[in-house]
């Protein structure tokens, strides 16, 4: 089957694989830093921009990973500024709600390629934030409320992905694999994680991604801005 019509049930999947496992992982209880949340305007642009779409049960903004990873990268672009939007959904444990923060993620990213298109954008997502990534970097699926597609010309503005934790990757489709966005992609799923890997049974290794894992994103994509 085509890998583009595998993943126009992509959310749903993505959505039984957290529902199997949200009882085993539970709410992630650890502070959520912001990291420099904001809207860029056309007066001022940052250089790069970090779209992150936080975990399950995280409190808006960033989440913990979202904010570790922008914090690493800040310290990686040698002074350049870098801005950060957090991607506004429910992150319930409604996952099909999901496709809410596609739809926000997607208009954040066609208005900063409106208003500022010399900033290089970076996507991010943790665990539910990385499906809503997943979402947006594939078709529409206006069955499941995800109505706001990317333009074709997206990639031109887009420098890189960074995904934790990412339910897809248990499916056998992580963002590596997108024909599109595999080469300026990185999808780490840390050793026993349940969420990102059939075989993993370990509730801390899924809550472990910011720090080293974050670090390690942050150079991959540093070196593609």
């Amino acid at each position: 089957m085509p890998l583009d019509l595998v993943r126009r049930s992509l959310l749903a999947a993505a959505a039984a694989s957290l529902t199997a496992a949200a009882a085993v992982i539970g709410p992630v209880v650890a502070p959520s830093p912001l990291g420099g949340v904001g809207t860029a305007s056309a007066d001022d642009c940052p250089d790069i921009e970090v779209v992150f779409a936080r975990g399950t049960s995280e409190a808006p903004g960033l989440g913990l990973v979202g904010g570790s990873f922008v914090d690493d990268l800040r310290g990686k672009v040698g002074g350049r500024s870098v801005g950060a939007y957090a991607v506004n959904y429910p992150a319930s444990y409604d996952f099909l709600a999901a496709a809410n923060g596609a739809n926000d993620a997607s208009a954040h990213i066609q208005y900063m390629m409106g208003a500022c298109p010399n900033t290089r954008l970076v996507l991010g997502g943790y665990s539910q934030g990385a499906a809503v990534i997943d979402v947006i970097g594939a078709v529409p699926i206006p069955a499941i409320g995800f109505t706001n597609p990317l333009p074709p010309n997206t990639p031109d503005f887009v420098a890189a992905i960074a995904v934790f934790g990412n339910p897809s990757a248990k499916l056998g489709l992580p963002m590596t694999t997108s024909p599109v966005w595999g080469g300026r992609s990185i999808d780490l799923c840390n050793a026993g994680d349940p969420i990102c890997q059939t075989d993993g049974e370990s509730v801390p290794a899924h809550k472990a991604y910011a720090g080293g894992p974050t670090d390690q994103a942050a150079n991959f994509v540093a070196g593609l801005l």
